[in-house]
């Protein structure tokens, strides 16, 4: 049957169509005969049986799947595309090239003289229908390698080499002799030509060669085949002669050709366990004869050459058996690989055939899964109830006779129904529709009459700004404030509506307002605009941005972290009045992804104060507001949820941003409303009116007296650093009239200068110094005595004493843990503090404690008694009056002072 010469139409491949070699399920686009439907890319539909039978690596004949499936492509020679392994001896136009069986081989073209591949058994095609897609599987690529057949022509002139050597020297006689015999008696071996003796060196680097072939040349043809053949039979015959010491040959006796010998089929005949025997036996041996070959070299005698060269022969024969053994083990290997991928392939194919089927199963249940899963517009349509439907529809479209016992007849009837009230509510739709323009047209008359009456309420305010001014009553700038208050977050509004209400009520001088940009703060608010031009040309930006640099980790984490702690564009600010005409001015900020209120304070005096060196941390915005309420240290944020949004940006505590952004103190949370309980944590936590409330009041109190008591240090210190103790006239009577001991120096030192010194210890153990504290050194002096006093000044001064730790230098080291005198000392000042208040509200204390030091170290020093060893006058002699000068066990002395009798006793 001619191939067809049609290439358009559409050609269905019957199964007893000569031209395809097997049937195909769906329409062929061209004829599978001609040529060009093997040139052109035009694939199979993926309805057939095959993932491809055109363009494509046809490394076998075409008629097999196997065949289509191997990516092995032929060499590409005449610009053909080829479909066997190696050259093509036909042209390409003839279809039978390609489609004829040959008669050796069913999978392989009739025009060549030998099979190309191995046969490989077909596997039947999957019969499947053209409506299914099939999926892609990547074959497994196969490579055929053919063994290289070594030239046994090299092997006998190393032979004949060998020989010539050995027959210089007689002793040699075991591989001498069987080449001499071999070489002598052999009809068919040529004579060695002259300067073919290759050099011992040569001989030694060249690797033996094995004579492998795969078939038996033509006959009738003799030239350097035959020479091959008449070699390969010499050298078989040569190591027939060559045993092994145990007398095993290394080839079989009966070889299956006498002119030819294959290592590949006497694989098939050999134990290897045999071999594995031989192996051993012959290492073993080999051994021994290189142990008697050195014990015959160390003895050094001359007599031992020959013994030494006929077991070094030996040894070349037990080197010869081990590459024999060597080779054969490389060819087992081989085949074994081979054999394991023969298996491969049938696994590929079969695992082939189970993914489509696993396919095609898959496909199905998605189409049943769609069939079942179908719905009706209908369904989606909120019908009213049976009960609603009978009762309101009229009889002629409920039909309760053919609806109840039918539901396809009754669902039919509730969709008449919703339509025929859905028609009903149309009309009333256009209805309303009209008396709401009717109602819109009324409202726009009205916002004209407002619009116009607003400019002449302007006018009017404007008018009465003079009068608000003359009666204090500030209308405008008040309702001004009210609307800016809109804008701001909840904390902040509630601490701005709880502060106006409490300065109106209560405190006249405290002064509200709010500062920031009321623009930004709507713009927060607003939702983004849908613009598609804005998007287009904002995402044309990104890219011109992220093609110039991409930001690195540490930039993006610095993005997040300002991100993370933004602040809202609105402040509240409070400003407190004192009595002298000092303002604390209080700038409370909200930060909007933590939920926490911060507070920046400055103080602004009424007269310019001194500037001392030791007030320098009086009235610092940094310690100003510090342990306002006890334990408010306001270094760390008192919401729980912030550690968590602080560990994702890589922030370590918010202590380090508190200069920027201020001190989250709890009493500010409090002023605004938030709280945050720590045995009670909560998702959100919202303003709440009445925690501001309560805690407005005693809060205002709290800040007002730190403002006065840190005022009140400020002018104490500008005289203490001068040398001068200023004691106010309400506190005379506490002193006497003389006191000899005078403060010399007045200093600031840090906290760790202060935990250093060894009488502190006892007071930083007692936890009354902390880092939030202010530490200060005071020297008082008189005469050759020097005392010490380490001061430490809680941030609630004067509610809170300050703790004065001594150090007398006389005669000695004095302090509290050797000297029962300097615990009394200090005992007059820590523990007797109330007597040293003075009026209130006490901010005279610190001064009249280091007076009352002065007194007691005058009178330790008069009470002292006098070294008789030591002439002449008593260093200080003794000016107080004093009942006793001693009492006790411990020998304390007088330090009371009993005003108005001027003398001093015992407590």
């Amino acid at each position: 049957m001619d191939p067809p010469t049609t290439t358009n139409d559409s050609i269905l491949c019957p199964s007893q169509s000569p031209v395809c070699p097997r049937p195909h399920w769906g329409s062929h686009p061209r004829p599978m005969g001609t040529p060009s439907a093997i040139r052109d890319p035009i694939p199979c539909p993926p309805s057939n049986g095959y993932p491809q039978c055109h363009w494509g690596p046809h490394p076998r004949s075409v008629g097999t799947p196997r065949a289509i499936r191997d990516p092995i492509p032929c060499p590409p020679t005449n610009g053909y595309p080829q479909c066997h392994q190696g050259p093509h001896p036909q042209p390409m136009d003839t279809h039978q090239c390609f489609w004829a069986p040959s008669p050796s081989s069913p999978y392989s073209c009739g025009c060549h003289s030998a099979p190309g591949t191995l046969p490989v058994p077909p596997v039947p095609p999957v019969r499947r229908s053209h409506m299914w897609p099939r999926p892609f599987v990547k074959p497994r690529p196969f490579y055929h390698t053919k063994p290289r057949p070594r030239s046994a022509l090299r092997v006998l002139q190393g032979a004949v080499a060998a020989r010539g050597r050995l027959e210089q020297r007689p002793p040699r006689r075991t591989l001498c002799s069987a080449l001499r015999d071999v070489t002598s008696g052999g009809a068919e071996a040529r004579p060695r030509p002259a300067g073919s003796t290759m050099s011992s060196e040569s001989s030694k680097k060249r690797k033996p060669k094995v004579i492998r072939t795969d078939g038996v040349p033509a006959e009738g043809k003799r030239g350097k085949g035959d020479t091959d053949q008449e070699t390969q039979t010499l050298l078989w015959r040569v190591s027939t002669k060559l045993e092994d010491p145990s007398g095993i040959c290394m080839v079989p006796s009966n070889p299956p050709d006498a002119r030819y010998y294959s290592e590949e089929s006497e694989v098939d005949l050999r134990d290897p366990i045999k071999d594995y025997e031989l192996y051993r036996e012959t290492c073993q041996e080999l051994q021994r004869l290189m142990a008697e070959i050195q014990e015959l070299k160390s003895r050094g005698i001359k007599e031992n050459a020959s013994e030494i060269d006929e077991r070094r022969v030996q040894s070349c024969v037990h080197f010869m058996t081990l590459k024999k053994l060597n080779r054969l083990a490389h060819i087992r290997l081989k085949k074994g690989r081979d054999q394991t991928h023969e298996a491969k392939q049938k696994v590929d194919a079969y695992h082939l055939q189970l993914q489509n089927l696993l396919y095609e199963v898959m496909h199905l249940q998605k189409e049943i899964t769609k069939c079942l899963e179908f719905k009706s517009k209908h369904e989606e349509i909120e019908l009213v109830s049976l009960e609603e439907f009978y009762k309101e529809a009229p009889p002629e479209i409920s039909r309760p006779a053919i609806t109840l016992t039918e539901p396809h007849q009754q669902t039919l009837a509730r969709l008449d129904w919703e339509l025929e009230q859905r028609k009903r509510l149309a009309e009333k739709y256009k209805e309303c529709l009209t008396s709401k323009e009717k109602i819109l047209k009324e409202i726009e008359v009205k916002k004209e009459y407002l619009s116009s009456l607003q400019p002449r309420l302007n006018s009017i305010m404007q008018a009465s700004l003079p009068v608000q001014e003359y009666l204090f009553m500030p209308f405008d700038q008040a309702h001004k404030q009210y609307e800016t208050a809109r804008h701001l977050p909840p904390p902040l509004y509630v601490l701005f509506v709880q502060a106006s209400a409490y300065g109106q009520a209560c405190d006249k001088k405290l002064v509200v307002a709010i500062e920031g940009s009321v623009e930004e703060a709507k713009a927060l608010y607003k939702p983004p605009e849908d613009s598609q031009d804005d998007e287009s040309d904002s995402d044309a930006e990104e890219e011109q941005t992220t093609k110039r640099r991409r930001p690195t980790l540490g930039v993006q984490l610095d993005d997040k972290r300002k991100e993370m702690l933004k602040r809202h564009p609105l402040s509240v600010t409070l400003d407190l009045k004192c009595k002298d005409e000092n303002v604390l001015h209080l700038t409370f900020h909200y930060l909007m992804n933590l939920n926490v209120m911060t507070v920046k304070a400055k103080v602004t005096t009424a007269m310019e104060m001194t500037t001392a060196i030791s007030a320098g941390d009086l009235l610092s915005p940094d310690s100003l507001l510090n342990c306002l309420y006890p334990g408010d240290h306001g270094r760390k944020t008192p919401n729980p949820a912030n550690q968590f949004q602080f560990d994702k940006v890589g922030i370590l505590t918010l202590s380090d941003y508190v200069t920027e952004l201020g001190h989250p103190y709890v009493w500010v949370q409090k002023l605004g409303g938030l709280h945050f309980p720590k045995d009670q944590p909560q998702h959100t936590v919202a303003a709440d009116n009445s925690l501001s409330a309560s805690h407005m009041e005693l809060t205002v109190k709290l800040l007002r007296s730190r403002l006065q008591s840190r005022l009140a240090l400020h002018k104490q210190f500008a005289s203490l650093e001068h040398g001068v103790v200023p004691v106010s006239s309400e506190c005379q009577q506490l002193f006497p009239t003389k006191i000899v001991s005078r403060l010399v120096k007045w200093t600031a030192i840090p906290y760790e200068d202060y935990a250093e010194l060894p009488y502190t210890k006892d007071v930083i153990e007692a936890g009354l110094a902390e880092d939030t504290h202010l530490y200060y050194m005071a020297l008082i002096e008189r005469g050759t005595a020097k005392l010490q006093a380490a001061v430490v000044l809680n941030p609630g001064y004067s509610t809170l004493p300050p703790v004065f730790s001594l150090c007398l230098n006389w005669k000695g080291e004095r302090n509290s843990s050797n000297d029962d005198n300097i615990r009394a000392m200090e005992s007059e000042v820590n523990v007797y503090y109330k007597e040293l208040w003075g009026p209130k509200p006490g901010y005279q204390l610190l001064t009249n404690q280091l007076q009352r030091l002065c007194m007691v170290l005058d009178v330790y020093l008069e009470t002292e008694p006098h070294d008789p060893s030591v002439e002449g006058p008593k260093e200080f002699p003794q000016e107080k009056m004093c009942l006793r000068l001693v009492r006790g066990p411990l020998r304390l002395k007088p330090f009371k002072f009993n005003y108005p009798q001027g003398f001093f006793s015992h407590r």
